[in-house]
């Protein structure tokens, strides 16, 4: 936790309601996003009991399973699952826009993409395990499901895996989202009660948010937010349900689990639809728009692939795809910080304290000085700033700002209370700076050591190179019946 992040929690404590972490919102927040409520019983891995599900805050479906041990209804329950999810998915790769690039061939892009928003980080990691659950079934053969069940899955299991990418917002958890832009009185183990945290930002009249948060651990009040249930509950009002059921499974048996689910669902449900509203209420960060650009490039690309019959993601990634898929997310998250400090001047603060960035006052200028002698000469502008911040960083430094997107400067000497720097880019093609490129004395200014530089691929072997050391090149993968085999399904 930051020394900004404590101070905020300290505050939210004393004025008795959350306090605002950022400026602007971080993520993007769809016109039409998915929320999804599951449940799973009590006690089974991969075992779902209801969910709660749609686009509309006042219209939800509730798919309930009867018996949740029962193969059979657990996979009617995702066929059931599947006619709601997949017409939202499919629906956005109707429209399309065709992408220019600079020396690359231009390429289809969706309008837009779907976003599914679960109540917690708990329900994202179930609906991961409703993923790979589903995704190897198939409709022939031995216990064959719906064609549209595994289909789902791989939906399923692409939205829970984007949930721990960086930057993106395909799939929201509601604790996080909020949790990133508000700071409650509360541990951070406590703000994944979705109903507490809420109690913090949104406590209701007359309330503290420390009132509210007490409230929200009453679980007659607020039933826990999912996948798990209360136990209390648990006991008392659904395993009567189930056992009435296993005797007589009758329409008034599913119906009375049906009530008993909905009691649980409907205020998380609500929860979740109120904190969109408090988020999207929120004006949007400069970079968003370009995250969630890569996220309609991730999404169109997926549905490509499922559309041309690409088989389902395999149960473990090989050597070689997983280094790359950790450099592509430690990438994203080098690139997703360098954006928030960029568009926020709240975060970029934390840096301040680290002494990974400065703001200050311009104290003294030299626009048109240069470096090397001839043809070799090359303009580089020393820039004085005046700092009260502690700054840490070592002469060679390279430097970016936000107040100059683009722009690259160079620790040249920090010295008592002033920084001198050297730009280096982002100043025009002429022997002269462009206008505005240098900073004019007086003008308040901010470089941090943060900065968002495009990095290469990382240099990985092709699959069939992996060394011995990483378990040699992986055979070609080819789904199979037992792929679909886990212990816990």
């Amino acid at each position: 936790m930051s020394a900004l992040a404590a101070l905020a929690r300290l505050r939210a404590v004393r004025e008795g309601r959350a306090q605002r972490l950022t400026t602007v919102r971080h993520c993007h927040v769809s016109d039409r996003p998915m929320v999804f409520v599951p449940f799973q019983l009590a006690g089974e891995a991969a075992a779902p009991l209801a969910a709660m599900v749609g686009t509309d805050p006042g219209s939800p479906r509730l798919l309930v399973v009867p018996q949740p041990r029962d193969r059979d209804l657990r996979f009617a329950f995702a066929a059931e699952l599947a006619e709601v999810v997949l017409p939202y998915v499919e629906g956005f790769g109707k429209v399309t826009e065709t992408v220019e690039r600079r020396n690359a061939d231009p390429y289809e892009r969706c309008l837009d993409a779907p976003q599914l928003v679960l109540p917690n980080r708990q329900g994202v990691a179930f609906t991961g395990l409703l993923g790979r659950s589903t995704r190897f079934r198939r409709p022939d053969g031995p216990f064959p499901v719906h064609p549209s069940v595994p289909v789902l899955g791989r939906w399923l299991t692409f939205f829970a895996e984007r949930a721990s990418y960086p930057g993106s917002s395909l799939t929201l958890a509601a604790t996080d989202a909020l949790a990133m832009h508000w700071a409650s009185g509360q541990s951070d183990l406590e703000d994944a009660n979705l109903a507490a945290l809420m109690g913090w930002i949104d406590p209701p009249p007359g309330r503290t948010g420390l009132q509210a948060a007490e409230e929200a651990e009453d679980p007659l009040l607020w039933p826990p937010a999912g996948p798990a249930t209360d136990p209390g509950f648990d006991n008392e009002v659904l395993a009567p349900a189930i056992e009435a059921y296993a005797e007589a499974p009758t329409a008034a048996a599913v119906e009375r689990i049906r009530q008993a689910v909905r009691s649980q669902a409907e205020p998380a449900w609500r929860l979740t639809w109120r904190a969109l509203e408090l988020l999207r209420a929120l004006p949007a960060g400069g970079s968003v728009a370009q995250r969630w650009d890569y996220d309609r490039g991730a999404f169109t690309d997926f549905l490509t692939r499922t559309a041309e019959g690409a088989p389902p993601q395999a149960r473990r990634d090989g050597a070689v795809s997983a280094a790359a898929r950790l450099a592509r997310m430690e990438r994203a998250r080098a690139s997703f910080d360098a954006q928030r400090a960029y568009d926020d001047p709240l975060v970029m603060a934390e840096y301040r304290l680290t002494g990974e960035a400065f703001a200050g006052n311009v104290v003294a200028t030299e626009p048109e000085h240069t470096e090397g002698e001839g043809r070799s000469r090359k303009l580089r502008p020393l820039v004085t700033v005046a700092t009260a911040d502690p700054v840490r960083l070592a002469p060679g430094t390279t430097l970016g700002t936000p107040d100059r997107r683009g722009q690259e400067a160079e620790v040249v000497e920090v010295e008592g209370g002033t920084v001198t720097i050297k730009i280096t880019k982002g100043m025009g093609r002429g022997k002269t700076p462009a206008p505005g490129a240098v900073p004019e004395v007086g003008e308040r200014v901010c470089y941090t050591s943060v900065t968002d530089d495009f990095q290469a691929a990382a240099a990985l072997p092709e699959p069939e190179m992996t060394p011995w050391t990483h378990g040699g090149p992986p055979p070609e993968y080819v789904p199979t019946d037992e792929d679909a085999g886990e212990e816990w399904s």
